[in-house]
This record gives structure tokens, sequence and C-alpha cells, in this order.
């Protein structure tokens, strides 16, 4: 035996390990020393890094409240803007904003539309700057999401053009003051009294008490009735036959009557001026009437003028006619069938006459019976 293991020793052979029973080895369990080292490296690596994210916390706070509190201002700034314009002006006859501002509740609107746009665009600038600047701290690149950004928005801009079409002409339309609350505008589409100003859409309520809602982006044109001032004209169409000074006359009476009174005098802002002869035709002459009128109140007005001027007319026993074109009275005009001959009795070949000058015919002898 002894022999045998020193023959193995000098062929330099060396007994194998004996298998272990399991098959598996055990998993190496950290030494205290392994764990030393992790907390010192972390440690280490904090110790580094600390002052980096102290600097970093501090920018965002500081960026956090600079963006909140120019925003509270810039807010606070737009509302007083608001409010100073909300205020009843105070403008003299005749000066700039004298036919400006003049209804509360469209004054209170147009406010409201112009302070909430102001806001909204004062908001989303200055947080979407403080948010960007937020980004740029963390050492994160924009430029990948400002191109993003930017396509995002051409995308939605052509989806959605008709919605921004409407809103910008919503924002130019209230900042411009073209129309407001209780005025009567023609917008092509159509036309009534204004009920609601939005950013998107206009609610019209038309003389039969419909109500249209229109779209800011597709109106081209916009006629207001109720700004400045309007103008009420009557045509008033009497005979050719009657004296002109003595219609001017009547006509200058009626005008200098209505404007004495209430309330004509206060819807009257200028006096009624008879303008003289529109048309002249073969039977009938038309004579203008005109004046100036408060904004809205021309229909009005014009209706009160044919009322008074009718009633005139019939005192002075000066008589209207209606169309362009003056039709005569039955009594005036002359018969229609006096020229007409009275049909004869000859026209009837079943009448006597007739069968009295018809020619008489020969008739032959008749013959004899054998």
């Amino acid at each position: 035996m002894s022999s045998l293991s020193a023959a193995l020793l000098a062929a330099g052979a060396s007994p194998s390990p004996s298998p272990s029973p399991s098959g598996s080895t055990s998993p190496a369990v950290p030494s205290l020393q392994d764990a030393q080292e992790s907390a010192t490296n972390a440690a280490s690596w904090v110790e580094q890094n600390w002052s980096t994210w102290l600097a970093m916390g501090l920018q965002i706070l500081l960026i956090l409240v600079v963006a909140v509190a120019l925003r509270a201002v810039v807010r606070r700034a737009i509302t007083k803007l608001i409010d100073r314009m909300g205020r009843s002006p105070q403008a003299s006859e005749g000066g700039a904003l004298g036919g400006l501002l003049v209804n509360a509740e469209r004054r209170r609107q147009r406010s409201a539309a112009i302070g909430s746009v102001l806001r909204s665009v004062a908001s989303f600038l200055i947080l979407g700057t403080a948010a960007l600047m937020v980004l740029g701290t963390f050492k994160i690149n924009l430029a990948p999401l400002l191109a993003s950004a930017g396509v995002a928005g051409v995308a939605i801009g052509f989806g959605a053009r008709n919605l921004v079409t409407d809103f910008l002409s919503g924002v130019f339309m209230i900042l411009e003051d073209q129309y407001g609350v209780g005025d009567v505008i023609d917008a092509g589409v159509a036309s009534g009294e204004v009920i609601e100003v939005g950013l998107r859409v206009t609610k019209l309520r038309g003389d039969s008490g419909e109500i249209w809602y229109v779209r800011n982006g597709e109106v081209k044109r916009i006629g207001n009735l109720s700004q400045g001032w309007a103008t009420a004209g009557v045509d008033v169409t009497v005979k050719a036959s009657e004296d002109p000074d003595k219609v001017k006359a009547t006509l200058d009476e009626v005008a200098e009557k209505m404007s004495k009174e209430e309330p004509w005098n206060e819807l009257l802002w200028s006096p009624v001026e008879v303008l003289g002869l529109d048309s002249v035709l073969i039977d009938s002459m038309v004579v203008r009437v005109s004046a100036r009128t408060m904004p809205g109140k021309s229909v009005t007005v014009e209706r009160e003028l044919r009322w008074r001027i009718k009633r005139a007319f019939d005192a002075a026993s000066i008589r209207i006619v209606g169309g362009a074109t003056a039709v005569e009275d039955v009594e005036d005009a002359p018969d229609p069938t006096a020229a007409v001959a009275a049909p004869s009795v000859y026209a009837n070949a079943d009448s006597p006459q007739t069968a009295a000058t018809a020619p008489i015919v020969a008739q032959r002898p008749v013959p004899p019976v054998k």
C-alpha cells in the first residue's frame, strides 16, 4: 500500500476530490469587509454629487417661484386693465369714444372675453416657458421635443383649421369692437340683433324671433346698423297736378311739429328735411323726406312720419297715390266703353232683321201630277 502511494506521488498524480452529495455549490455570503466597501462607495458617490443635486433643486425651485409670481402679477395687471375697460366711458359728445361701449351688457361681455383670452395666453406662455427651463435643468435635449411639438402643432392646425379660423376671427372681432350685445347687424349669412358674443360663435335673433348661430370664421363682411347714427327716409307719392309748394309747406309743418314732441325729439338727431322731388312722372311725383336718427330707431321714425304725413295731407286735401305711377280715381277716369258702339242686330244670324235682309231664292214650278 505504501509502495502504491509512493508511485502515484512520483507520477505527479493527485487524488481527485470526492463529489458532494448534493451536486451544487452554496452561494457566497458577503463578508463584513464587502459591505463596508459598498457603503463607502455609496457615501463617496453621494458626497461627490450632493452639491449638484442641491444646485439643481434650488434652480428648479427658483424657476417655479419666479413663474408663479410673474403669472400672478400679469393676471392682476390684466384684471385691472379689463376693469378699467368695463367702466362707463366719460367722453364728451363727438369724442373718439362717443359711440362705443354704450351698452352695459355689451361692455361686460366684451371685457370678460378679452380678459379671458389675455389671461389664458399669458398663463400658457409663462408656464410653458417655465416647464422648458425645468427640463433643461435636467440636461434633457429639448431639440427633439420642440421639433415634435412643431410637427404636432402643424398637424393639429391643418386638422382643426376651421376651429382656429373661428377663434382668431372672434378674437380680432372683440378686440376691434366690430359689434356687441344689443347691436343690429347684417352678417351676410344672417341678420338680426346680437344677443351673445363668443370667441367661436355669435348668436343673432332675427326679425321673426328665430336665433341664428353664426360662426365667426364664416363672416366675410359685417354691416353694423347700431353704431353712429341711422337715416330714416320716406317717399311720398302725390299727383302731378298738386302744387309742389303746398306739399313742401305741409311736410315742413309736420317735421317741425314732430321735432318738438316727446319722445321724437330724442330719437331725431337732426331736423326732418324735405329733400325735394325725387322723381317726376307723367301722372305723379315723388317727394323725399329724410332725417338722421338714433341708431336702430330709423324704422320707428319712418312709421311715425308716414302716419303724420297721411293725416296732414288729408287735412290739406292733398291726394296721395300709390306706386311709382299714379292710378286715377274711378269717377275721374273716362269710361272705356264710351267709344265703343253698341252691337248691331245684324251681327246675330238668327235675328229677324238678319232674316229679312236675306236674299229671296227663286223656286222652280212644280210640275202637275198626271
